[in-house]
């Protein structure tokens, strides 16, 4: 059985052919991530250095819900900076909480209030409930940004 081979002017052929492909691909992959940014999160008005501080960015859809875009880092008093990378450019609302037993969940009392200090992009107010997501909203650009969310 004869292999199928390509004939010397093929390969010239298949050249501009395969290079083509290959710009078209790194050009994509350059194009998706410039449409992303970075976001730096300064949380302030953190009372102690115990536990994690907790940063979400939340479409919409999944406002006070499970946020594809997270971030943890250990609680410092004062500031804590934390980055979330590969955010997508739209409409965004960034909630931050003051994780102090370590739990991964915004702790809550008998009646639902929450017991650990949490803030919104905007400063958005929490009066009687949750603000809402247009309240905390904020544009997100192909540029990375700063946030700053005071904890309340």
């Amino acid at each position: 059985m004869n292999k199928p081979t390509i004939s010397p002017r093929g390969h010239r052929m298949l050249a501009p052919i395969l290079t083509a492909t290959a710009l078209l691909c790194t050009s994509l992959l350059a194009s998706a991530a410039a449409t992303a940014a970075t976001i730096e999160v300064h949380v302030t008005n953190i009372s102690n250095a115990k536990g994690q501080i907790r940063v979400a960015v939340c479409d919409q859809e999944r406002f006070l819900k499970q946020c594809v875009h997270t971030a943890s880092a250990p609680a410092q008093t004062g500031e804590t900076v934390l980055k979330v990378a590969n955010v997508p450019a739209g409409i965004w609302a960034v909630l931050a909480y003051h994780d102090e037993n370590g739990n991964a969940e915004l702790d809550r009392n008998m009646i639902g209030i929450p017991k650990e200090d949490y803030g919104f992009s905007r400063d958005a107010a929490s009066r009687f409930g949750p603000p809402k997501f247009s309240d905390a909203a904020i544009t997100v650009e192909d540029a990375d940004m700063a946030v700053k969310i005071k904890l309340h």
